[in-house]
């Protein structure tokens, strides 16, 4: 995946020299997850520009850079890190616009590792898009694979708007074949991972692949659930995730994001505020703990959700 987001800035670099990088090693090193490896030698050290560790500072610049025509794509090299540059991200970042009457727009892209990953420890297993959600004026995707990671990528470069891209770190490594041909992904679409009728499974991001592994299981076991990453985190596609409630009457959330003030419960509240009416059963979601990432693996793997809980909470549904 992660030579999918590099393709995806080549390209755009090409296509568009007002389009530039900007973060902690960035440059010569390649980024900590290789994602800019060798832009630095393409484009040269202005347009791949290597930062401080000074989060608020190199943010800031970018979205300055920003309202002045420029389109820069700001690395954060563990999304934790940016909640240093919250301040910016929340108070110029997503309300410039308004605030300035329209006279600025900030095509800027925030994107950067992030989730629980392998004993990494608590502060760096933030999931920011609990904190970001609120922000008025940002728009938020997460990919999943590498063919929507360069879509998204492509897109996100190409709005008007702010916008975040949540990358997961364990998922840097995934392997897909992509089409050689340009294309980009919606950024206000949820992708139909897999058609069924008993139950819609709302996910994104590293639990896409829980919710695919238990769902072999689920088969087995007599059930046809349908698998939808929701992809864009804010605002939701309530089109897609409408018709498929609609369908199965059900609903099950699996995230690992926080328990409390997570995706997972704003995307409840959408669905019951959206379609009450098309329920059978409560909506059920499944979330991380409310508690620091341990270090330990095992009391890691405790913190978030396994595939044996997804298949436990669908039968659950489905009495």
């Amino acid at each position: 995946m992660f030579e999918a987001l590099r393709e995806a800035l080549i390209e755009e670099m090409k296509l568009d020299p007002t389009v530039c990088v900007m973060g902690e090693d960035v440059g010569h090193y390649g980024g900590s997850y290789k994602v800019t490896k060798g832009l630095a030698e393409m484009f040269g050290d202005l347009r791949v520009l290597d930062t401080p560790i000074a989060e608020n500072s190199f943010t800031g610049m970018g979205i300055g850079a920003a309202m002045k025509g420029l389109r820069p794509v700001v690395e954060g090299m563990n999304m934790g890190f940016l909640l240093l540059a919250y301040n910016q991200i929340s108070n110029n970042c997503g309300m410039l616009h308004y605030t300035s009457g329209g006279q600025f727009k900030i095509p800027i892209v925030i994107r950067g590792p992030g989730g629980v990953g392998r004993q990494l420890g608590a502060e760096h297993s933030q999931r920011l898009e609990s904190y970001f959600q609120s922000i008025p004026g940002l728009q938020m995707v997460a990919c999943s694979t590498p063919y929507n990671a360069k879509g998204l990528m492509k897109a996100a470069i190409r709005s008007e708007n702010p916008v975040v891209l949540f990358e997961h770190v364990l998922l840097y490594n995934m392997k897909e074949k992509i089409p050689d041909e340009e294309y980009i992904c919606c950024l206000e679409e949820a992708e139909m991972v897999r058609p069924g009728e008993h139950v819609t499974i709302l996910t994104y991001s590293r639990m896409r692949y829980h919710v695919m592994q238990a769902a072999k299981t689920l088969v087995n076991k007599g059930y046809d659930p349908e698998v939808i990453d929701i992809r864009s985190l804010k605002p939701f596609d309530l089109h897609t995730i409408g018709n498929s409630i609609k369908k199965t009457h059900r609903v099950l959330i699996v995230e690992e994001c926080m328990r409390t003030g997570g995706i997972g419960a704003s995307l409840r509240s959408a669905i019951i505020d959206n379609f009450w009416d098309y329920l059978d059963a409560p909506i059920m979601c499944l979330s991380s703990q409310d508690v620091p990432t341990p270090y330990a693996a095992t009391l890691e793997d405790a913190t978030v959700v396994q595939p044996a809980q997804i298949v436990a909470a669908v039968e659950q549904i489905c009495q």
